[in-house]
């Protein structure tokens, strides 16, 4: 057996000492090649070690610019949020005509971290062509299905997954959130049969999701009220969340801005800088994206981490977490200047479609207002407000990434009402220190008077009149947030209002809300 042979044999085998040694022999033995560089790159990425593994992948790089070593070095440079680099290699990989399924599906998956779900749906083909058994490869094809609008072809992939494994829950949920739930065309009895049988928390999580949304669509009040309430209570147990973790973030963005600009802080970065579409999560942003990016000028790069590791990056505090008290108090000594700098260093590449400008629409933006102003003077930001209520019910009744702390306050109404005031509260910070500066849209009034308000959110960030905006549910880019199915339909007043449906159980809500002078109606 070859060396090359040997080292991919225990590579497969999980035998990374063994697959190290034999890669080094062949590096050494054939410098000039690109293998053995690769395949020690490999073991060491298997082994957690991506910073060792990095240079060993671009000498393999160097030596060939095989499609196999390009995708495993933008799957490392993505790793390391280096997300350009990431695209370029993900890309020359594709170009460089990719034999094996793996390879298609790591290309496939760099492309979607980017956001480009388009150009996802190829190399996920030919992943599911080389190898149609591999039930991963064929999730992540009805996935970008999914989000490219092909609703019909997911769900087929989706069933082909079911009638293998029967009892996957991520695939029952993905199905649930496809399309609107009736009467006529449901899973509710499958999934009230895999619900009885599933014993992982975290399938039983998104079971319970799939039937509330289930019941949601079908105008079942009470069923979907009982199915959210036992998974969100069982998950906030497993999270342990606290709602002080995320108080004090807020308190320290209040510290940090209290009397305006930080001391010490000077002029941002002159020049062209994104549109900023931020709010809670649920109340807008999705749509409000649709609509700007169907104006010719503007792309959208979807939900970046660009600013939260910028500001991290420039904090240089050492905890895990992007962001916490003590990241943004070190941000204080960040100068504004260099925080634009990085934050375009790392979103910077997106202007790439040839469009004038592009949209970052990350909804948690909304705490990074302050640092995003005076590091990026022309920027313009855009910050959704939904009616209290509806706000708190649609966090409530939607299934965000479970381990994420942007999302772990919503498995609670409560919580989520004590988020949402927190909140309202920073937005009237901001209005005070930037007033005019954050276009304040009403979700309400942008379904009462779609074009009105179109015409003011594009005034707002200095675009002309185009009446595409208007026709946004036309718009064929890629959808990958929870609005999928609602953004490919004309605007309608469907979802104003809809937690009355659940009145007396959110009754607590709205009485707490109220006294905190939140006005509910």
């Amino acid at each position: 057996m070859s060396l090359e042979a040997l080292a991919r044999a225990a590579l497969a085998r999980g035998d990374l000492p063994a697959a190290a040694q034999a890669a080094q022999r062949l590096a050494m033995a054939q410098p000039e090649r690109p293998a053995g560089f690769f395949l020690l790159g490999m073991a060491a990425a298997e082994a957690g070690q991506v910073a060792q593994a990095l240079p060993m992948l671009e000498q393999a790089v160097a030596r060939g610019g095989q499609a196999e070593h390009l995708a495993q070095y933008a799957r490392l440079l993505i790793l390391l949020r280096r997300d350009g680099e990431a695209g370029r290699s993900a890309r020359a990989a594709l170009a460089a005509g990719p034999e094996d399924a793996l390879t298609h599906d790591t290309i496939g998956c760099v492309l979607a971290r980017l956001g480009d779900h388009a150009a996802s749906v190829g190399p996920f083909e030919g992943a599911v062509a080389a190898e149609p058994d591999n039930l991963s490869y064929r999730y992540n094809l009805a996935a970008a299905c999914g989000f490219t609008g092909r609703v019909d072809a997911a769900r087929d992939h989706y069933e082909a997954i079911l009638r293998i494994d029967p009892g996957d829950a991520r695939v029952h949920y993905a199905l649930a959130i496809l399309s609107r739930q009736t009467a006529e065309a449901n899973h509710v009895s499958r999934l009230e049969t895999i619900l009885a049988a599933a014993t992982k928390p975290e399938d039983r999580l998104r079971i319970r999701y799939a039937l509330a949304k289930s019941h949601e669509d079908m105008g079942n009040a009470a069923q979907a009220f009982a199915h959210l309430s036992a998974a969100n209570g069982a998950h906030k147990q497993a999270i342990g969340y606290d709602g002080a973790a995320d108080a004090a973030i807020f308190d320290a963005i209040e510290r940090l801005f209290a009397d305006g600009a930080p001391q010490g802080w000077g002029a941002g970065l002159e020049e062209p800088a994104p549109i900023f579409v931020t709010g809670m999560p649920r109340t807008g942003t999705t749509l409000v994206d649709r609509i700007l990016s169907s104006h010719p000028q503007v792309g959208s790069a979807g939900e970046l981490q660009a600013m939260p590791l910028a500001v991290k990056q420039l904090a240089g505090t050492r905890s895990r977490l992007v962001i916490d008290p003590d990241t943004i108090a070190a941000s204080a000594a960040s100068d504004p200047r260099a925080l634009g700098q990085a934050y375009m260093a790392r979103a910077g590449h997106h202007r790439a479609d040839g469009k004038r400008r592009f949209i970052d629409k990350l909804p948690a933006n909304f705490l990074y207002i302050g640092h995003m102003l005076h590091a990026l003077p022309q920027a313009k930001i855009i910050c959704l407000r939904r009616q209290p209520m509806d706000t708190v019910w649609s966090n409530y009744k939607n299934l965000f990434a479970s381990q994420s702390a942007y999302y772990a306050y919503s498995y609670d109404l409560m919580d989520i009402a004590r988020y949402y005031a927190r909140f309202d509260r920073l937005l009237a910070l901001w209005d005070r220190l930037f007033p005019g500066r954050v276009l304040q849209l009403s979700y309400e009034a942008l379904v009462a008077d779609q074009e009105g308000e179109t015409r003011r959110l594009l005034a707002h960030v200095g675009l002309g009149w185009d009446a595409a905006c208007l026709s946004f549910h036309e718009n064929q880019a890629a959808v990958a947030t929870p609005s999928a199915a609602q953004v490919r339909r004309p605007l309608s007043a469907d979802a104003v209002a809809r937690w009355k449906r659940h009145e007396g159980a959110l009754a607590p809500v709205r009485d707490w809300l109220a006294g905190q002078g939140i006005a509910i109606d």
